[in-house]
């Protein structure tokens, strides 16, 4: 598919997506509108499935009826199949495509819709989302399936005050995305993937502040994978502790040849469900995700586990507990203090650490503050790199590249092994970035940021090495200036030609004002002067 084409879907599937908007917020038709692909996507990879299985027979799946010889021994069969491969099941009249043409009824032309020749299919299409969780039950893909379509609430009055004004407009949806093909027979193409992270980028520009609980810049997310992933091919395990829509851990994938498992842990619900979708939509087996829902620093859910690649782009400076009894916790015991409870970026630095294998490389986006702030921080900070030696390097972004908040933030990137134990390089990319609205970082500013970093290159005014001597006689205040020195020489003021000026100017002036003495002396009018 051409990045014309590519595009074309994509302004489609929006077109769509603001079918549905209504009066509900970004976030509210958000969960409709990629809910419905998601329908879309487990209907299609089920026929395709069932049709590969049925071809031996000369059958098509969506031609089986309850009149077809044999039918319940053919469904039996492609049911245990279908659980066992993609891990669900769906019936023949519960696939998408059957479902938009009963909703059409006798309307010719989507566009023009008549009520009356409608069907309604709202209670149908309830029932089907909900048996696709029911055909798990018992199964190992039932947590990974639980609730995925609990945010839709197709008796919502958000979607129309009447339940046949809510289906018309459901219909309308349905009928308008079953005439796009996401090619999912091409299994070389992420068509339908690459339109779902689309639709959550544009989702996040229009949710403000929200934006940030689910998704992270593209570009800053490139930069942590090709952080996480340098000089690996295939990675064993990438681990997210606040996953979102678990973008940030598809990111990592894209630049190696094979993640074997990926794990995660998001706290808000409606993210959570979003983040499973996301993982099947991109044809990642439900056996090769493991992603929970719980608060991570209260609750972790992979404690007894370490990764190869940890990256997170957790809340700034959010609110912990930091709960005494976290002192004997494994993951803060050894540092001798707890992140304090109105910030807690290093409690999060802490749990990766905790989780990072010996090998693994992990990559953090936090505030400008966690590099500098005394207390407690720079405890933690100078345990660091002072009894441990883990902080590999430290770059800082430009401002105004997160939804939501105008902050500059930085990049620390932590290893329990490092190459180059005897230093830590400092990158000051904050000021290379296209400004807008919202700033973004150009290709070859990511570029610029990964280059230095592989290379561990001193650049003029970019970039340094800092012994651990130096940041030791800094007190461990990471802050960037201290490293890479960015100080603009002025340029210099030649005194005397300033004054030759100055001259000149001056006799112009009683030039200018003798000639406006006179004019006004001509006029009979008072002088300025």
């Amino acid at each position: 598919m051409s990045e014309d084409q590519k595009r074309v879907l994509e302004q489609q599937l929006w077109n769509i997506a603001n079918t549905l908007r209504g009066k509900m917020n970004a976030d509210e038709f958000r969960d409709y509108i990629l809910g419905f692909i998601f329908y879309k996507y487990l209907s299609e990879k089920m026929e395709i499935f069932a049709n590969g299985i049925l071809k031996q027979d000369k059958m098509k799946f969506r031609e089986i009826t309850s009149k077809t010889a044999d039918a319940q021994e053919f469904i039996e069969a492609i049911r245990e199949e279908s659980l066992e491969k993609l891990g669900y099941f769906l019936k023949p009249e519960e696939l998408f495509t059957e479902v938009a043409k009963r909703g059409m009824g006798d309307n010719e032309d989507e566009d023009q819709y008549d009520e009356s020749k409608t069907n309604f299919i709202l209670e149908d299409l309830q029932k089907i989302l909900t048996n696709i969780q029911l055909s798990t039950m018992g199964t190992d893909s039932e947590e990974d399936f639980d609730n995925l379509f609990e945010d839709m609430d197709l008796n919502s009055t958000k979607l129309g005050k009447t339940p046949d004004a809510r289906n018309t407009i459901i219909a309308k949806v349905l009928t308008h995305l079953d005439k796009i093909d996401f090619k999912l027979e091409h299994t070389e193409l992420d068509v339908l993937g690459d339109a779902y992270e689309y639709l959550i980028g544009q989702f996040a520009s229009g949710a403000g502040k929200k934006a940030g609980e689910f998704y992270t810049p593209q570009e800053v997310s490139k930069i942590l994978a090709k952080i996480v992933t340098t000089g690996k091919e295939k990675l064993k395990s990438v681990y997210d502790p606040t996953c979102g829509s678990g973008s940030l851990l598809l990111r990592v994938a894209k630049e190696v040849q094979d993640v074997s498992n990926f794990y995660g842990q998001e706290m808000n619900r409606t993210t959570y469900n979003l983040a499973r979708m996301n993982m099947i939509l991109h044809g990642v087996h439900y056996r090769k995700f493991n992603i929970k829902q719980e608060d991570t620093l209260e609750h972790p859910q992979h404690l007894d586990q370490q990764f190869e690649a940890i990256v997170a782009n957790p809340p700034f400076s959010a609110q912990w507990s930091a709960n005494p009894l976290f002192t004997s916790d494994d993951r803060f015991s050894q540092y001798g203090k707890l992140a304090p409870g109105s910030k807690a970026d290093f409690a999060f630095v802490q749990h990766m650490i905790h989780h990072l294998g010996e090998n693994g490389t992990m990559a953090i986006v936090l505030p400008h503050g966690a590099l500098f702030r005394s207390g407690a921080e720079q405890h933690i900070r100078r345990y660091l790199i002072e009894n441990k030696n883990f902080l590999d390097a430290v770059i800082g972004l430009p401002a105004n590249l997160f939804y939501g908040t105008p902050i500059p933030t930085c990049i620390m990137v932590f290893k329990k092994c490092r190459e180059n134990p005897e230093n830590v390089l400092f990158i000051n990319a904050g000021e290379y970035f296209e400004r807008g609205t919202q700033n973004v970082l150009r290709n070859d500013d990511i570029d610029r940021i990964i280059t230095t970093y592989r290379e561990r290159k001193e650049i003029e005014k970019y970039s340094s090495l800092a012994t651990l001597d130096f940041i030791a006689e800094n007190e461990y205040n990471l802050n960037i200036p201290r490293y890479v020195n960015t100080f603009e020489e002025e340029e210099k003021v030649d005194v005397s030609s300033v004054s030759k000026q100055l001259k000149v100017l001056e006799k112009d002036m009683k030039s200018t004002d003798a000639e406006l003495i006179a004019f006004c002396e001509e006029l009979n009018i008072d002088t300025p002067f």
